[in-house]
């Protein structure tokens, strides 16, 4: 690579804030002034950033977007019918403890008391919104388990331990393929959405971004469980497994993965930069919790540097990441490789991010 390329990981991390940070304010970000999880992936990658380094300029910015949308008692504005609405609470527990100010708490307990009316399918499993009636998806276990785990630890609610690992338990038993070791998007109990296979009610494909979402999520539940816990082998085992079946669909030659994650060989099928950052970071995170032996650590540091070969530049030098699906529902095979693909959407740059700063010390390993 160029000397333009010649940056860190944690480098790259920093660039890609900076690159946002000096287009939007806080309120501005894209969709301006919602909470909503395009916002929170962004700003949990640069919360990861700041615990690494500890620059003031990112911990402000994070706290000025809570800050512009909850009040002094804690009220928000939030989508009451979707996990997707849970996501950026994570932003809230650590600026809880760093302040001591009680409405972080309150607008906490308010998105944990969205769970108790989220509808459930007949063995509890959490509809992902309400519209996709005896929906299971699998990004929904990023978007509400985490921030479940980080809120039983915090307030001491431990029995929400249980349904989080009841939700992935249901997700693998229903939405994991044996053969390739990958788990569909979607799952519907009823068999009535168009794509849900008739007897296994699962969705045809395996895309890229929802894979990502429940690597992060099961990465990041390890962080969140204690070392006692005693169903925490059988997600060591998962995410090994998991890992595995991750590398055997990498690219060889680019090191990215694709779209949809098993049909590289398909010619209308494409790289894509969202589900890459996710794997190249719940890989490294699997390595370093012992998970995997060292030998997956190049198949991160492999993906992180696919990456860094696909980022192009503005007329000011920041730093655009592209390839970056837009959002998407479950679909068939037409439905993923026809959506549109987007530069710096949010939820792209934050997984581009977290990968980022997790990889950092698996590259000083290699060098």
């Amino acid at each position: 690579m160029t000397d333009r390329y010649a940056k860190s990981p944690m480098e790259w991390a920093r660039a890609a804030c900076d690159s946002i940070m000096s287009q939007y304010t806080p309120m501005e970000l894209p969709p301006a002034g919602r909470w909503h999880y395009h916002q929170g992936v962004f700003l949990c990658g640069m919360e990861m950033l700041w615990e690494a380094e500890k620059d003031a300029r990112y911990d402000a910015y994070i706290q000025a977007y809570v800050d512009g949308l909850i009040d002094d008692n804690g009220n928000l504005y939030f989508a009451r019918d979707e996990l997707d609405a849970v996501q950026a609470g994570l932003l809230l527990f650590r600026l809880e403890e760093k302040t001591g100010r009680s409405k972080y708490r309150l607008a906490a307990d308010k998105l944990r008391n969205l769970l108790n009316t989220i509808n459930l399918t007949s063995e509890g499993g959490y509809w992902h919104k309400d519209k996709y009636a005896y929906n299971m998806w699998l990004d929904g276990l990023y978007m509400a388990g985490v921030f479940s785990l980080k809120y039983a630890n915090a307030y001491g609610e431990l029995t929400l331990r249980d349904t989080v690992l009841h939700q992935e338990g249901l997700m693998r038993k229903y939405m994991k393929d044996d053969a390739t070791g990958l788990l569909y998007h979607a799952w519907d109990e009823s068999r009535k959405m168009p794509w849900a296979n008739a007897e296994t009610g699962c969705s045809p494909e395996f895309w890229g971004r929802s894979l990502g979402w429940y690597g992060l999520a099961v990465a990041q539940f390890l962080d969140e469980l204690p070392a006692d816990e005693p169903r925490r082998e059988v997600l060591v085992d998962s995410l090994r497994e998991f890992v595995h079946a991750l590398i055997r669909y990498q690219d060889a030659e680019t090191g990215l993965w694709y779209q949809v994650v098993d049909k590289g060989d398909q010619p209308d099928n494409w790289l894509e930069s969202s589900c890459t950052s996710l794997f190249v970071y719940t890989i490294a995170k699997a390595v370093k919790h012992g998970v995997v032996g060292a030998e997956c650590a190049a198949a991160a540091v492999k993906g992180y540097e696919g990456l860094i070969r696909t980022l192009k530049f503005d007329d000011q030098e920041r730093v655009i990441l592209p390839l970056i699906c837009i959002g998407t529902s479950a679909g068939d095979y037409e439905n993923y490789v026809t959506r549109p693909t987007s530069e710096n959407d949010l939820h792209g740059v934050g997984a581009f991010v977290m990968a980022c700063v997790e990889v950092e010390s698996l590259v000083k390993q290699t060098v």
